[in-house]
């Protein structure tokens, strides 16, 4: 048995599949299960009382995490002229018009989040099916259609998390890494199920928050008791 796989049996061992933690020792738990080999993400998935399916049952948004996520975020960014100065001085990694537009119907999708200019949205319009289906669409609700280019590469290079609501109701995203110190990952945490709370949609009955728990890249997962976020 490898170290790596024998540092996971210990890892699940320590941890009661069936068992709820008061979220500071659910992060406690998950720093204690992680590896040393790579830095690991720590994600949380929450399954809502609701169904996407009805448009009044969906959960969509943006969320400033406080610590950011610990991750390098590559954006692309549509607009010309002084915009595009604008964004290349603001740390954006592409930046184009009609000539990224060609590079991302070739199959160059090498960013992580999409910003535009909103004179830029015909250009973008016609990259619906590319970008829509990996949730890289630029949306004005998300603040990823704007003017503000570098105030929106600035949220996104610091820890904004869009989030959104899959077809069975679960919602799950990075919410920070195993390097982070614990209170750096509860405030983190805090600030996701706050933005998910807010989002409740008029649609939704019953129970909205149903269930929640962590994990990290390689480790368990860890069920979360949902009434300990704020205690």
């Amino acid at each position: 048995m490898g170290s790596q796989s024998k540092r996971l049996k210990a890892a699940y061992e320590n941890v009661d599949r069936k068992a709820v933690y008061e979220l500071v020792e659910a992060v406690k738990k998950i720093k204690a299960a992680a590896g040393v080999k790579f830095d690991e993400t720590v994600e949380i998935a929450m399954n809502l009382g609701v169904d996407p399916r009805h448009a009044d049952q969906n959960v969509r948004g943006v969320v400033s995490l406080p610590n950011g996520t610990g991750k390098s975020v590559r954006v692309a960014v549509f607009a010309k002229g002084a915009k595009a100065e604008e964004a290349q001085k603001a740390g954006a990694d592409l930046v184009g018009a009609e000539d990224l537009a060609e590079k991302i119907q070739a199959g160059e999708m090498n960013f992580d989040r999409c910003i535009a200019t909103p004179d830029m949205m015909p250009v973008v319009g016609r990259l619906g099916k590319v970008l829509g289906p990996r949730g890289l669409m630029p949306n004005p609700k998300l603040g990823t259609v704007t003017t503000d280019v570098a105030g929106a590469i600035k949220a996104v290079k610091g820890g904004q998390v869009e989030f959104r609501v899959e077809k069975a109701g679960i919602v799950h995203a990075g919410v920070g890494k195993t390097s982070f110190g614990e209170d750096a990952l509860v405030e983190n945490i805090r600030a996701f199920v706050d933005a998910i709370s807010r989002a409740k949609p008029s649609g939704a009955k019953g129970t909205y928050i149903k269930r929640i728990s962590l994990s990290s890249t390689m480790g368990p997962g860890v069920r979360v008791e949902v009434g300990s976020i704020h205690g």
